[in-house]
């Protein structure tokens, strides 16, 4: 027979969420203000100038259309997201409130419009015989997935995976790179910059993806033991890559999924389509967090170690970044960004901030 008390623990281990299922299914609770350690002592001016931003894109979201508008009419950026949002914590199925922090940044690579000795490792433009499938047109429920192969005869079956893509008919380069482990972490990345042996630096962003599952190749190389006297970050991965060329290709591979880019004229944009803001731009899962919404993380810089609290804008998302509290912090663009980028895994809370 249970006890009272051991009915209370049993019904009350379980906290009551609130629901927002026609724009997430993340677990929130309703948060105090007070609750943002950090919110009112951050750079909310320019937190506020990175949201309005955003709205070139997101006040086309119905979520938020009402806060885009309504930000035109005020001069207190802390005035406006106390007065126009709600903040939810995230928590995860296990009731946890913490989740990973990890940090990209926007590559610079070394290339040139000529495929040379040097320069043979092309940046592909979305080819022509991709085709993505939008498959809310026939079942609504699945508005947020896409599926992509190519045609063989009337079959739709699945593209070519990194390690079978090779140069065709079908594949044309915006230039060729001299190397090809950043030519994969530019992959990782997303978008990223390009000196041409010109002189000349053009900007290239992601313009698709082949339809493959991103299978992580550091967890790969951790995993199987390769990383022991190396470490687990990033450059890490660059040294064992450096000291071992023979297995680069096969590790590599792991990952089958390979990305397309397009060129363009602006930096790093994201999956919200607006310039990404060094420090204040989050990718995310955008099943649990939607794209424009503020969300205020707090964390720590992995090579400080000082604590991180402040008001972000998710504004992309990324292969790799799955999950309920699952954020990936965009450190902006050169060798300080990609020093701290390359090294962040960090644990970390993330209150959205739902507009009223």
């Amino acid at each position: 027979m249970l006890t009272l008390g051991a009915l209370f623990l049993i019904t009350g281990c379980t906290p009551k969420y609130a629901s927002f299922e026609d724009v997430s299914k993340g677990n929130f609770k309703e948060a105090d203000w007070n609750d943002l350690e950090g919110f009112e002592q951050d750079d909310l001016e320019h937190a506020f100038m990175v949201f309005k931003r955003g709205c070139e894109k997101a006040k086309r979201k119905a979520i938020l259309k009402k806060a885009c508008v309504q930000a035109q009419d005020y001069v207190s950026a802390k005035e406006f997201f106390q007065s126009n949002f709600t903040p939810y914590k995230l928590y995860d199925d296990h009731h946890s409130d913490e989740g990973l922090i990890t940090g990209y940044y926007e590559p610079l690579l070394h290339g040139s419009r000529t495929k040379t000795d040097k320069y043979q490792y092309p940046i592909y433009k979305e080819p022509n015989d991709l085709v993505t499938v939008n498959l809310s047109a026939i079942y609504p429920e699945l508005k947020r997935y896409r599926l992509r192969g190519k045609l063989v005869g009337n079959t739709l079956v699945p593209y070519a995976s990194r390690g079978e893509i090779k140069e065709s008919e079908n594949m044309e380069a915006i230039c060729y790179v001299d190397d090809k482990v950043d030519l994969f972490f530019l992959h990782i990345q997303g978008s990223g910059k390009v000196q041409l042996d010109t002189g000349e630096i053009i900007n290239v962003g992601y313009a698709n993806q082949n339809g493959r599952n991103y299978n992580s190749v550091g967890k790969y190389m951790i995993s199987n033991g390769l990383l022991k006297e190396y470490g687990g970050s990033m450059q890490a991965m660059k040294r064992w890559f450096e000291d071992h060329p023979e297995e680069t290709d096969r590790v590599l591979n792991v990952n089958e999924s390979y990305v397309f880019f397009h060129e363009n004229d602006q930096s790093a944009t994201g999956s919200l389509g607006v310039p990404l803001v060094a420090k204040r731009n989050l990718a995310v899962d955008r099943k649990y967090i939607p794209l424009g919404v503020p969300v205020f993380i707090q964390t720590r810089n992995p090579l400080t170690k000082e604590d991180i609290s402040q008001l972000m804008v998710a504004a992309d998302t990324g292969g790799a970044i799955k999950g309920k509290i699952r954020a990936d912090f965009f450190w902006g663009y050169g060798k300080e960004a990609e020093a701290t980028a390359g090294r962040m895994k960090e644990a970390g809370k993330l209150f959205v901030l739902m507009p009223n």
